[in-house]
């Protein structure tokens, strides 16, 4: 019935027969944009009838089928005719003026004067043609309608819109946007670009603003080659533009009403930013390469990874500048800002991101190359990673390091293609072209304010030198490198443009170069926006200058666990919950009541509850943290009935502190990242990140090497981050039995963390509470269970959760006396209970078993109080599953040592060393689990 129905309508249509192929191209304009039409033919095509109650606009492909088979229907068509049934040329023209208007939204890009060497070719492009449109010169004077093209007229003689499309997509801006498929994002980037021809009047003082920027950005490496020449600074040279990009976007944030603004950045042009931009103290800098330091700072770190803070001066008011500490692992340092700002936004309250920016500064190697961008990326717009946007700007020198052939670095056509992931917009625009510059960066600024996504700018331009001031760029680069030893600097260019424009004097330019070398020699602060800092809006000193052994009080009364439970396990009644959980909570619900001994879960979740209770704030997130990987957490309830969440834990007093939880996107190393960036902004925060098994931490092995366990040393960066690694030998295989326990003690030094494997629920829950109570600062790496969260000895009494402290050594639990003991057990974690329960079925008294539960820093003290209980015995064993090479044995063996009675000896009882860390065959597994047990028990 429809298709008879359909049919009918065709018959009689002016659209059948030989014009389906020029309705089809007109069809698709409307369908791209409805504006890319003229109103008639808005009229035609809004009116269309729906197919099975579709709307045609949202069913392209669909549609077009359906043309075409009712062109076959027609009958024009029926009787072969090809000939138009209606229209003219000057209609089919029409329809290729709009097309080419099109074509250059799309891929005008690839036309664009880009490259201030001008070696970059890109391919021809046969849609930028006049003739590929069947149009010519010859159709100049011919006016058409522009559609939609936001130029502020309904019509253009073709030779004007010729030229406006090549100002506007070819000159010295690229943008790529037609990829988004939002509607409105295309729109408004279209009416930014196209109504100025991408090229704004600017006023003199915003130009005088630019040519300042870049005589400081010269200046300063000019000044710092002249005076330490051949040290290593990674100059930002032929990319001068990012400090006046940086300066103006700063500006622009705080007009907009940003508080803070966070940056991070590699190291070419890091020192520049930093007196550039952020205002440090050349004085400061010239000390540094000098070798002078301050022995009160640590280790320290190399002075092109240095961080820094300030406060800004903007027309919206004073805002905070900080910029991230980072290593010379290049793009990770972008997930630790991103992470930053959210704990800043989180702290002011602020849910849109508008209050704090992010500014992410990238190489073109490293952003296409690095997979840490990718994964931060996906997590943009995720619940518990969202910022409101970020800027992200590519100084793009041309050269990956040494390798300027593209096909080596990368299978796409432009570095930022990875952003198209997440329909960013991106802006490509000559480094070489200050005012392109300027207006690309207001742009992407507005862009990410109004859209609350991320914006990509890449700034193509060189680099002057090799990849640092001692290397050789000749060698590889010949030809790029002669060509730049003639091409001005920007600076000289710019200030060329504006003498000849009049709108300053060669006069006024020396003067302007004078004045800042002038600067650098009386080496104060070259930024006339600094400010000192009063915009911080987070206090770090209540964290500063305390030992391990600083006095706190952890004890809750029983009363009060008692009455955390009870909230603990209330929940709406018709909040319905799936069978096993609803066991679960029937269960905690007898551990409440003192029926039953509290598991590892609900201590947990009893040690959460007492912290945000007293108003401190809690984030965990990691893969199914929500109900934990092991299915013990369950502190997010998953309504069987409608899919809808209920936290308990968000309920437990009114004046609560916050309790986030997120499932974490698939990755271990930006999500790390962002949770160490988010603990340094947030002293006041638990911030916890749990790894699905403990063995996942590989793939973030980077932000613990980097960051984590030697960000203090390093940087002077304090730290709360509790990092929840699943360990044991369950016999699951080489992947998901060890977190390397032996990594982090190798790492171990300088008091940089805790290294914590708690064995009963009584110790996680004052483990956790210690972190957020005692008033210090460090990271905190847990040895998490899995068998034991479930295992019928490890359980704890309320009282034990009361007492509020954490025992850093747990002496021998049985009635054995210290007299009869002849060999004394070390352990940490599961293999205690399989200690435990052979040496009961053995009825053995002459063996006492001692768990170390910190194995760093090592609890010596505690230690040496138990081992003169047994100082009868000389024969002192360690019992680890993990294979010799690996887990405690090699790195805290000496601490074992310096803890033993005088004559004492000391064994290994465990695993074979082994190139991986657990055998796959579950009867092997079983085999060494029960050779090792016994071995640690036999008496010699």
């Amino acid at each position: 019935m429809q298709q008879r129905v359909m049919k009918a309508w065709w018959d009689s249509s002016h659209l059948a027969g030989g014009n389906a192929t020029y309705i089809e191209e007109m069809y698709e304009l409307y369908l791209e944009d409805a504006q890319n039409v003229s109103e008639e033919w808005r009229e035609v095509f809004d009116k269309l009838p729906k197919l099975d109650g579709v709307e045609v606009e949202s069913k392209h492909s669909a549609v077009r089928d359906q043309f075409r088979t009712l062109a076959a229907l027609g009958p024009a068509a029926r009787a072969g005719s090809s000939a138009p049934q209606t229209g003219s040329v000057s209609d089919e023209k029409q329809v290729k003026v709009l097309q080419l208007i099109n074509a250059y939204r799309f891929r005008g890009h690839q036309h664009a004067n880009l490259d201030p060497l001008e070696l970059w070719k890109q391919p021809r492009v046969r849609d930028l043609e006049l003739s590929h449109h069947n149009l010519s010169e010859s159709d100049f004077d011919t006016t058409f309608n522009v559609g939609s093209y936001a130029i502020g007229k309904e019509s253009m003689p073709l030779g004007e819109l010729f030229k406006s499309l090549n100002r506007t997509y070819c000159g010295s801006i690229g943008t790529e946007y037609m990829h988004i498929t939002d509607t409105e994002q295309k729109r408004w980037v279209q009416q930014r670009i196209e109504s100025v021809q991408a090229k704004p009047e600017i006023s003199r003082e915003e130009k005088i603003s630019l040519l300042q920027g870049l005589v400081a950005a010269d200046g300063m490496e000019k000044y710092l080659g002249a005076k330490f020449p051949g040290a290593k600074r990674f100059s930002l040279e032929g990319g001068d533009s990012l400090v006046p990009m940086l300066k103006s976007l700063i500006s622009h944030a705080g007009t907009k009403g940003a508080k803070e603004v966070v940056v991070g950045m590699a190291h070419r042009g890091r020192l520049n930013v930093l007196v550039n931009v952020l205002g440090k103290n050349p004085s400061v800098l010239f000390d540094e390469f000098a070798g002078n330091h301050d022995d009160s700072l640590g280790a320290g770190d190399v002075k092109y990874h240095a961080g820094y803070s300030s406060d800004y001066a903007t027309p919206g008011g004073n805002l905070h500048l900080a910029l991230a500490f980072n290593p010379s692992h290049l793009e990770i340092v972008n997930p630790v800002v991103i992470g930053s700002v959210r704990a800043r936004l989180d702290r002011r309250g602020c849910e849109d991101g508008s209050m704090v920016l992010p500014i992410t500064i990238h190489g073109d190697s490293a952003i296409a190359g690095q997979g840490v961008v990718q994964e931060t990326f996906n997590m943009s717009q995720t619940r518990g990673f969202k910022v409101g946007g970020t800027v992200r700007i590519v100084i793009n020198n041309q050269v990956g390091f040494t390798t300027s052939k593209t096909e080596d670095t990368r299978s796409t056509q432009y570095c930022t293609d990875i952003a198209k992931m997440v329909q960013a917009p991106i802006f490509h625009v000559n480094a070489d072209d200050p005012e392109a510059v300027l207006f690309v960066t207001k742009l992407a600024l507005d862009y990410r304010n109004q859209f609350k996504r991320d914006v990509v700018i890449d700034l193509v331009c060189y680099r002057r030198h090799g990849h640092n001031e001692a290397d050789e760029p000749n060698a590889t680069q010949p030809l790029m490198y002669q060509k730049i030893k003639k091409h001005p600097v920007p600076r000289k260019l710019y200030a060329d443009q504006l003498i000849a424009q009049g709108t300053i004097d060669a006069h006024e330019v020396d003067k302007l170069v004078a004045d800042y070398r002038a600067a650098l020699d009386h080496g104060a602060c070259v930024v006339e926006e600094w400010r000192p800092m009063t915009e911080h809006s987070v206090d770090w000193t209540p964290y500063l200058g305390h030992d391990w052994d600083v006095k706190y009080d952890g004890s809750i009364s029983v009363e009060k666990i008692k009455q955390l439970g009870e909230r603990l396990i209330a929940f709406p009644e018709d909040h319905k919950l799936h069978s096993r959980v609803a066991k679960l909570y029937q269960d905690r619900k007898a551990m409440v009541a003192g029926d039953k001994a509290l598991d590892w879960g609900m201590a947990e979740n009893l040690a959460y509850a007492s912290i945000v209770d007293t108003g401190d704030n809690i984030r965990m997130t990691g893969q199914d943290s929500g109900r934990g990987t092991f299915f013990h957490r369950h502190a997010v309830l998953h309504n069987q009935t409608d899919g809808s969440d209920y936290m308990p834990l968000q309920h437990i007093s009114p004046d609560q502190g916050t309790m986030e939880i997120y499932d974490s996107v698939l990755s271990e190393a930006a999500v790390l990242a962002f949770e160490f960036g988010y603990a340094t902004a947030e002293p006041g925060c638990l911030t916890i990140w749990e790894a699905q098994f403990g063995d996942f931490a590989n793939g973030a092995q980077v932000v613990i090497d980097q960051f984590l366990s030697s960000g203090e040393a390093k940087w002077g960066r304090l730290c709360g981050l509790t990092m929840l690694l699943p360990h044991g030998y369950e016999g699951q295989g080489p992947e998901h039995s060890s977190a390397r326990l032996e990594r982090f003690l190798q790492m171990s030094a300088d008091h940089n963390w805790q290294v914590c494997v708690p064995s009963t629920p009584a110790q996680v829950f004052n483990m956790l509470r210690r972190q957020t109570v005692r008033p210090m600062r460090k990271p905190l790496i847990v040895m998490s269970p899995k068998s034991l969260l479930r295992h019928p000895l490890a359980t704890s009494s309320m009282e034990e959760l009361s007492e509020g402290v954490f025992h850093n050594v747990i002496d021998e639990i049985d009635n054995i006396s210290p007299s009869k003991v002849k060999r004394v057990v070390m352990c940490s974690g599961k293999v205690y209970y399989d200690l435990l329960e052979q040496r009961r079925k053995n009825d053995q008294d002459d063996v006492a078993i001692v768990r170390i539960e910190q194995l760093y820093p090592f609890p010596h003290e505690e230690m040496g109080q138990i081992a003169s209980k047994y100082k009868t015995a000389k024969d002192w064993v360690w019992c680890q599953e993990e294979p010799q090479n690996q887990g405690a044995w090699y790195c805290s063996q000496h601490h074992f040592w310096s803890s033993l009675p005088q004559n004492a000896t000391l064994t290994y009882a465990g695993r074979q060393a082994s190139a991986s860390p657990a055998v796959g065959y579950i009867s092997v597994h079983n085999q060494q689990q029960k050779d090792l047990v016994d071995d640690a028990l036999t008496v010699k």
